[in-house]
């Protein structure tokens, strides 16, 4: 044993052999004996004289189908522990492989007829390690003192090919000593199996000669090129399967804070510490049980961190047995349609608000957290013993600033740790090495994770939290800069959830949608961030009105911590930005800030929904909607404040939430709002807007069509449609009219890509009739369009001119030419009556949802208000998203006879939100409480199945 001061732990430096232990003794009892059953049953054929390849094989292969049965009943059941089960897999493997191999040797000749002919087989990897799961590999070393001879071969080959019969699927490979030592020297994926090497059947010795082949062979320059490889292939496999742990759909195995981060610390511990290869027994487990990741005996972690980790252990392998089991397949990613099956059967129930599914998925995000957590502990003691074995030198430790010292230019604290007697410390470094920009050596993250709880005492404390405002106010990620974004760091060591008691409540905590991918605690980490870039002008390209907002902010404190609050009231039932208003009332004096900062904050977390909600499914030409919003913002610095808010929420969500076309929509909204707080958008006003609107409209035009012409389409449009577009819209809206009358076509399609906008906006000209909205949304839908938004307008001829942004279905405009025409194509085919539109949706259903986002439910809903417009009837209609739901949705409307005047399509995630602007055929608001009803009733069965056509008029 050797002591490492600084650490004040023993560290093992080696593992006794224990290969003669009885099994008994390393080993839990499994919860069936599949051998004794194989064995009775083979020495039955035995005395039948049924000792034929094809004979034994079937007695294998009812075996192996009952063995399966029995582990998968006694799981599913909870009789039996994720661990056991697997154990009990592996087991069965065991004697599947034995009982070939004693059978191999019978038919090919004597494993002891001479030196030459003498055959080990064990097993590696993660089947070495006594665990197995329904689906996985099993991976078998056949291990030969030198060449192969014809006879070795012949049994190799019979037991290879009776696992393939049996459907089982086999690594394999065949190597010598000397060949296992060379290839372990140049493949790091050889080397982590053969740390897991288990004997199984043959020659015991060439087992134990390859085990002390192996540990001789891990020393020095080869151990560091091991450690710093597992540790590389490490971020590579994160960087593959998901950096952030917290998506919603994680990889259980491979992604960050799986079973493969578990696993590596048992490779690296075990080669650092001495422990190069597992007992080669027969039929055994590895010297260290597989109940446990072998980690969390090497003596290097407190008790604490130990039940942590074999809880990890557990929880993974039990959740990877049932992802097996139901998937029927390696599957190792936890999807939406596996996620409320594996939930039930482990007993997650719903509780309160919180549905089951929800409650699973916390605790699986906490047991990542967990696992990473973990890593942060044991990595660093791994790494400063590991450096201590190679170069008897402890490391070169300097004098750091501000009584604390640094190592390899990181930054950590001295020992001995004052971390529990004194918690502010632990902020205190964090702070130093913000304002030193020193980023924090492992040990430092270590010595934090253990003590977090200890913060529990700074909660009112003052330094503390102008030392955490001044950590959470750090421009993002710095590029410029080697220190970390400090509010992770915060997060994922537990002192954030420590210093406030209602953050510790959305930690982990899943929102079962496909709209947000991450946690509700990664989610507002991930939009100070964005928050942090904003500001920083790292963005100033794509949301240029933002970063100019940003770089005069008079209320910046407060702005950062309503981004750190805005979800806080998450996962508690209810409306979450009230509750979060209301918690933020408590926790900003708490952190510091003065009244009005306080207010700010609260107001802000109350209302962070306002702007996007009211730019995504509200008319932002309706004058009603522009007066009613800047009521209730009644502060241009609010304003500002509440726009920057919500572009680092939606940034947040998911990178496939913000697009160009939203980005416009708030721009538009901002600034018509912003007028109307500086004094602008009077009644009086709208008459010399419009005229204005038209003069200009008269000037552009003027010179490319005949006056008789201009002067027709400026006599067209109404006030509402002089309002709704610019200048250079309105004058392709007049050359279409123009040519539309100059060839007397009955139907007028345009499609003119926006790509600055992400959208491709779609202009039909054609008699208005009812149902017009609903056929072009049909034909629309059979394109694969996606309508984020319409404008409807019918021209004082009785013509409609009817305008749609579309995007395709990443989210991007409709450029390529091949694309603008099947637009158009289909668009005029519909209103021809040439398209069967029903038809066409169907096949495009087909294709549309995977079973995973089925698994989401979306519960209909239809609100209608009279209020939000001075003219129309406000309708909104929440459900799933598929193919064709907008035809689906207007033909309901039509069969109504309502018209619709304008139409605002948002989706977040598999939840449609459709808005309408209707009126009944005399203009009129739909007011009849009678009629409302039906109404409502009407568009509620649509949206589970579609309406019948109304009949043409």
């Amino acid at each position: 044993m050797k002591e490492n001061s600084f650490w004040g732990e023993t560290l093992p430096l080696s593992f006794a052999d224990d290969t003669d232990k009885p099994l008994s003794d390393r080993t839990a009892p499994l919860p069936y004996d599949p051998a004794s059953s194989l064995q009775s049953a083979l020495d039955t054929a035995a005395e039948q004289g049924q000792t034929s390849r094809e004979a034994v094989l079937s007695i294998l292969r009812r075996h192996l189908g009952s063995g399966n049965a029995s582990v998968r009943y006694q799981f599913e059941k909870r009789r039996v522990s994720g661990i056991d089960a697997a154990r009990a897999l592996a087991r069965q493997a065991d004697d599947m492989v034995c009982a070939l191999a004693d059978l191999a040797a019978s038919k090919h000749g004597s494993p002891a007829s001479s030196p030459q002919e003498s055959l080990c087989l064990c097993a590696t990897g993660g089947y070495g390690a006594g665990l197995l799961a329904p689906f996985s590999d099993i991976d078998i070393l056949f291990l030969i003192p030198g060449d192969p001879s014809a006879a070795m071969t012949a049994r190799i080959e019979f037991i290879l090919y009776a696992l393939w019969d049996l459907g089982l699927r086999v690594g394999h490979a065949t190597r010598s000593i000397a060949e296992c030592v060379r290839d372990a020297d140049t493949d790091l994926t050889i080397r982590t199996a053969l740390l897991d090497l288990r004997f199984l059947h043959g020659d015991r010795t060439l087992a134990r000669n390859l085990r002390c082949a192996l540990g001789a062979d891990l020393q020095n320059d080869r151990l560091c090129e091991f450690v710093m490889g597992k540790i590389g292939e490490r971020e590579q496999r994160h960087r593959r399967f998901g950096d952030n742990p917290y998506m919603v759909e994680p990889n259980i195995k491979e992604g960050r804070g799986g079973l493969r981060d578990l696993q590596t610390l048992n490779w690296m511990g075990r080669a650092a510490l001495g422990c190069a290869v597992s007992t080669p027994d027969r039929n055994g487990a590895p010297a260290e049980a597989p109940q446990t990741p072998s980690f969390a005996s090497f003596g290097l972690l407190t008790e604490r961190e130990a039940h942590r980790a074999r809880r990890s252990w557990d929880f993974l392998w039990t959740v990877r047995l049932h992802l097996h089991y139901i998937t029927g397949r390696a599957e190792e990613r936890l999807t939406f349609d596996v996620q409320p099956v594996i939930g039930g059967r482990m007993g997650y129930a719903t509780h309160g608000r919180q549905r089951g599914v929800e409650r699973f998925m916390r605790h699986y995000f906490l047991t990542a957290r967990d696992v990473m957590r973990l890593t942060s502990v044991l990595q660093p003691v791994v790494l400063m013993h590991l450096q201590d074995q190679t170069t008897g030198e402890p490391p070169k430790i300097a004098p750091g600033p501000e009584e604390f010292q640094t190592i390899a230019g990181r930054i950590c604290p001295i020992e001995p740790v004052t971390f529990a007697s004194q918690p502010r410390e632990m902020f205190r470094l964090l702070d130093c090495g913000r304002r030193h920009d020193l980023p924090l050596h492992p040990i430092a993250m270590q010595q934090i994770i253990r003590n977090e709880r200890h913060a529990v005492a700074l909660r009112d404390d003052p330094e503390t939290a102008k030392i955490f405002l001044d950590l959470l106010c750090e421009p993002s990620a710095d590029e410029t800069k080697a220190v970390p974004f400090w509010l992770p760091i915060l997060n994922e060591t537990g002192l954030l959830g420590r210093l406030l008691p209602d953050w510790s409540r959305v930690v982990g905590q899943m929102q079962f949608d496909s709209y947000h991918i991450y946690t509700v605690d990664e989610h507002i980490v991930e939009a100070v961030r964005m928050m942090g870039q904003i500001e920083a002008g790292r963005m100033a390209d794509e949301i240029p009105l933002a970063y100019t907002l940003a770089s005069d902010l008079r209320s910046r404190r407060a702005l950062y911590v309503a981004v750190l609050l805005h979800d806080i009231g998450k996962g508690r039932g209810g409306d979450h930005s009230e509750i979060g208003a209301d918690l933020a009332l408590t926790i900003c004096p708490q952190l510091g800030l003065d009244p009005e900062e306080t207010d700010t904050v609260s107001w802000l977390v109350l209302h962070h929904l306002l702007l996007s909600q009211t730019a995504f499914t509200r008319d932002i030409d309706d004058p009603r909607t522009i007066l009613d919003l800047a009521d209730t913002i009644q502060s241009p610095e609010r304003l500002r404040l509440l726009l920057l808010l919500t572009i680092a929420d939606m940034r947040a969500v998911s990178p496939k939430v913000w697009n160009a076309w939203k980005a416009t929509l708030l721009r538009e909204l901002f600034s018509r709002v912003a007028e109307v707080l500086e004094g602008g958008l009077a009644a009086t006003e709208r008459d010399s807007r419009v005229n204005h609107a038209r003069d200009l409209a008269r000037d552009g035009l003027t010179g490319t069509l005949p006056e008789s012409s201009i002067d027709r389409f400026l006599d067209l449009g109404y006030p509402s449609y002089w309002l709704g577009f610019d200048t250079d819209t309105q004058m392709r809206h007049a050359r279409m009219v123009h040519d539309s009358d100059r060839y007397r076509s009955p139907v007028t399609v345009e499609a003119f890509p926006i790509p600055e906008r992400g959208v491709t906006e779609l202009t039909v000209l054609c008699a208005d009739h009812p149902g017009l909205f609903s056929q072009i949304a049909g034909a629309l839908a059979v394109a694969g369009a996606s309508i984020v938004d319409a404008r409807i307008h019918t021209l004082s001829d009785g013509m409609a001119l009817d305008t749609f942004w579309v995007q395709d279905g990443e989210g991007c405009s409709f450029e390529e030419p091949h694309q603008l025409g099947r637009l158009n194509h289909l668009v005029e085919q519909a209103l021809s009556g040439r398209l069967d539109i029903r038809k066409g949706i169907e096949d495009a259903s087909h294709h549309s949802t995977s079973r995973r986002m089925r698994a989401i439910h979306v519960p209909p809903r239809v609100v209608i208000d009279n209020t939000a417009s001075d003219r129309h009837t406000v309708i909104e209609v929440n459900g799933r998203d598929r193919p064709g739901l907008l035809h689906d949705i207007t033909s309901t409307l039509s069969s109504q006879s309502l018209q619709i005047s304008s139409a605002h399509i948002t989706t977040y995630g598999m939840r449609a939100v459709d808005v309408f602007y209707v009126r009944d055929l005399l203009g009129l608001k739909i007011t009849d409480p009678i009629r409302l009803a039906r109404l409502r009733e009407t568009l509620l069965a649509s949206l589970t199945s579609p309406p019948v056509p109304a009949p043409a008029k």
